[in-house]
């Protein structure tokens, strides 16, 4: 048995490497993920971790996906490969519709008319690089039910970043590039003014996770989440005409 290496980040799961292999705490939402990757696997989408089932300890056996995670500084070729990757999932996972109420980690939730399961956390450090580039995306448990505009908008959060005070030019630069990269119809505004809601949804989420004692929630709170997030909102929340005035 090769040995254990904690991986980098790893705030919410504590993931360790072993091999090819991932190691991951579960809870409940763990076979809705699962499902989902396994409809993942038989598509032509690349870049997702396959299930390997669970070990001895209880832990997720996920691929391990060679390469780094970005950090906060994401050059502009890589945001446009993300948002043409997104833009993949979302045409591959539209024909996957779980059956009634599933239990997601933000709460037992039915795919409503309209919906996808989006990723949910489709932020830069989930984002896998190698020397080629953008290759994929790790860490989905916090997947689950929405519209294809969450993910935009949490990716416009942390990835534009419209989280932190800066050029507005600048922000809603890299919102047309996302934008133009996605396709579908989708435009700078409609990211820009969806990326409030997403992180709104994710501090709520993230909450509400601490006050139920989800164990991955309470960790974020070493990072200080998410208050730091609520206290970045009624930044966004002026900053928005700005932006928009450039787009």
């Amino acid at each position: 048995m090769d040995s254990e290496e904690l991986l980098p980040g790893g705030n919410v799961s504590g993931a360790v490497r072993i091999g090819t292999t991932v190691r991951r705490t579960t809870g409940p939402w763990t076979p809705a993920v699962h499902a989902l990757l396994r409809h993942l696997a038989d598509t032509d989408l690349t870049g997702v971790p396959r299930v390997h089932g669970l070990d001895d300890k209880g832990r997720e056996i996920l691929d391990f996906l060679p390469g780094t995670a970005y950090g906060p500084e994401v050059p502009d070729d890589v945001l446009v490969d993300a948002m043409r990757w997104l833009a993949q999932y979302h045409r591959v996972v539209a024909s996957y519709r779980p059956v009634g109420p599933v239990v997601w980690r933000a709460g037992t939730a039915a795919l409503a008319a309209g919906e996808i399961i989006c990723m949910h956390d489709y932020g830069y450090y989930n984002w896998i690089g190698t020397s080629e580039g953008f290759s994929g995306v790790i860490d989905w448990d916090l997947a689950g039910p929405g519209v294809p505009l969450d993910d935009l908008g949490f990716t416009a959060w942390n990835t534009a970043p419209l989280a932190v005070a800066m050029d507005p030019a600048y922000q809603a630069r890299r919102l047309r590039l996302m934008a133009d990269a996605y396709g579908g119809g989708v435009t700078a505004l409609e990211i820009l003014e969806r990326a409030l809601v997403s992180a709104q949804r994710s501090a709520r989420v993230i909450r509400a996770g601490q006050v139920a004692g989800d164990a991955g929630m309470v960790n974020l709170a070493k990072v200080g989440e998410p208050g730091r997030t609520e206290a970045r909102l009624p930044g966004l929340v002026a900053r928005v005409t700005q932006v928009a005035s450039h787009l």
